[in-house]
């Protein structure tokens, strides 16, 4: 089967076996992958990653010894893996925390870049009919988004700031929408506002970062503030706007250290919340009762033969979410 194959910074489309099941396991045969800018950071260097990437991905179950009644179907499926010694219901606890876990297409499991991988069955959740595959897609990184409405409990009545409009920012703000109708976006990108806007988020563009540590003073403070910037520096600025005793959530992963201002951490009691994946039966079910629209945040779909060029699209800054169709 062909493969996408990162290592030392180069990528190679590659030919390698398909990948034989486990017990409890599934092949599945993937349709379409979306580029994450997980991703991005994992081909710069981010965990020392070598192997096939990819985590977003709709695909059909081709084989599946031990459910049976999965086969044919079109499935996405949650990322985090359980070691063999934990699974099959033996471990009760978070399995995005599990020890020994396995991630796909991120941490020591191979990806959805490839014409076919291997999840645990248990790890998969059938798409339905009134679904197609290029909104399907967006069920890991939405469920990501609606992760913060899990950690903290929203109000309406609070004030609820999304920072950075790029593609998880994006899904953020439509996601806590549902939960509290004043969300704020900000971003630097006046189209990729629009996405929202036409959703019904409030929006508020800015030429470039320098303009935000002003525009805490002119906006006032945040009972929760989400960064979702992509930046090393965003944790700083979600800071500025959080009230004493508000919530920030951090959702940047990146390959560079972050610094921050503890004193003013610790002297106005500011909560920082670490969010990383999220349910994906319940961003399948936001999808599937059509209550956020994806549509919008695709910029490019590509073949696979041209994954290459797929990748570097998605690289350039500013891009919305670039897919690849076997």
């Amino acid at each position: 089967m062909r493969a996408a194959y990162f290592k030392d910074k180069n990528i190679e489309l590659i030919e390698k076996k398909r990948p034989e099941l486990s017990k409890g396991e599934a092949l599945l045969k993937v349709l379409i992958a979306g580029i994450c800018n997980t991703d991005i950071e994992l081909h710069k260097g981010y965990y020392g990653f070598e192997g096939t990437p990819g985590h977003e991905f709709v695909a059909i179950v081709e084989e599946c010894p031990d459910c049976p009644e999965l086969v044919g179907k079109r499935v996405v499926a949650d990322i985090n893996v359980l070691d063999a010694n934990l699974s099959g219901g033996s471990y009760s606890g978070d399995r995005r925390h599990a020890p020994n876990r396995t991630v796909i297409g991120i941490v020591n499991h191979d990806g959805a870049f490839a014409e076919y991988l291997k999840v645990p069955a248990e790890n998969l959740y059938v798409v339905g009919d009134n679904v197609a595959d290029d909104t399907a897609v967006f069920a890991e990184p939405l469920a990501a988004g609606l992760e913060v409405s899990q950690q903290i409990h929203i109000t309406g009545n609070m004030r609820v700031m999304v920072l950075g409009d790029g593609k998880l920012g994006i899904l953020t703000a439509l996601a806590l929408k549902l939960y509290n109708p004043n969300v704020l976006l900000i971003g630097k990108h006046a189209d990729k506002l629009a996405i929202a806007a036409a959703q019904g988020v409030a929006t508020h563009c800015i030429e470039s970062a320098d303009e935000l540590s002003g525009l805490a003073s002119k906006l006032g403070k945040y009972d929760l503030v989400v960064e979702a910037t992509g930046s090393e520096d965003g944790l700083s600025y979600a800071i500025d706007f959080v009230r004493p005793e508000g919530t920030v959530v951090a959702k940047t992963t990146s390959h560079k250290p972050t610094s921050l201002n503890l004193a003013k951490v610790v002297v106005d009691e500011i909560s920082i919340v670490g969010s990383r994946c999220g349910d994906i039966g319940l961003a399948l079910s936001t999808l599937e009762q059509g209550l956020i629209d994806v549509s919008g945040l695709i910029e490019a779909e590509y073949d696979f033969d041209e994954f290459v060029s797929a990748f570097e699209h998605a690289c350039r800054k500013g891009s919305k979410k670039v897919l690849v169709r076997m």
